[in-house]
């Protein structure tokens, strides 16, 4: 049998999930016993009990000075603004990707300006962010449109221009308006799409939120690291570091059951 034909039982595919989760959490425990064998006081590999330390100061011990609990409400800051830049972010993807995919004026006009646009590094503008909008949150959600917003947009553009010419040809010969064709036939295509795209932003997004806050900022999840790094202290930084990928693994996870529950179509053609 060729490797190409072999596919993993429901044992083994899970054995092989695991597998790669398992080397790392090895291989950083021997890393650390090694340090902290040489070094108790070592810093940049801390033991699980420096960890869960870390954690629990964080996340179940009230802050002194404010009195909240830092790595909840640096998660809730954080993704309040990572939320409002992605719907401010789909919203205006949806809407110029429909109308470049439909329109050939529109198509004509705005698609050279869109992968323009798409090309620039988005970090490249933040200062300039910063010295029109302000250091508030409006420059740091504008960091995330920016960064992402493009990108949906021509990804949507391409869906909506890669339908069969015959479903438009059909809606035509029902005499449907151009309206008509955009809401009841282009625009059911593409939202399945529109969600996975999203789910595609999700890492661009965290990375564009974190510089933000990391630059200027009094709250969120990359203030917070980049706040305690000038002291060294990694019992934080890998808790959080694994906390940010978490809530972006469970984001993505949620974003495709809820293309699964409204478009269930959309994974029977998946796997055609």
């Amino acid at each position: 049998m060729r490797w190409i034909n072999a596919h993993p039982g429901n044992g083994a595919r899970l054995t092989l999930v695991l597998l790669p989760f398992v080397l790392v959490l090895g291989a950083y425990m021997i890393g650390s016993a090694e340090r902290l064998a040489e070094n108790p006081n070592d810093k940049l590999l801390p033991g699980f009990a420096a960890l869960w330390e870390g954690i629990s100061r964080m996340a179940f011990t009230a802050d002194v000075r404010t009195g909240e609990y830092l790595l909840w409400s640096d998660t809730w800051a954080s993704l309040g603004r990572l939320f409002a830049g992605l719907g401010i972010a789909t919203a205006i993807a949806l809407l110029l990707g429909l109308v470049i995919g439909i329109l050939p004026y529109a198509r004509a006009t705005l698609s050279p300006f869109v992968g323009a646009i798409s090309m620039v590094p988005p970090l490249a503008l933040l200062p300039i962010l910063f010295i029109v909008m302000g250091l508030g949150e409006a420059s740091k959600i504008a960091l995330i449109v920016i960064g992402v917003a493009p990108i949906m947009i021509r990804d949507l553009a391409l869906t909506a221009t890669s339908l069969p010419r015959e479903m438009i040809v059909k809606a035509e010969t029902l005499s449907a308006s151009s309206w008509q064709i955009a809401l009841r036939v282009v625009l059911p295509q593409i939202l399945p799409r529109l969600i996975t795209t999203l789910r595609l932003q999700l890492g661009p997004a965290w990375l564009f939120l974190i510089a933000a806050e990391a630059i200027s900022s009094d709250s969120g999840l990359g203030y917070r690291i980049f706040l305690v790094r000038r002291y060294l202290s990694m019992d934080v930084i890998f808790p959080y570091v694994l906390w940010i990928t978490l809530l972006a693994i469970l984001t993505d996870i949620l974003l495709d059951r809820l293309r699964i529950a409204v478009f269930p179509w959309s994974e029977l053609e998946k796997g055609k």
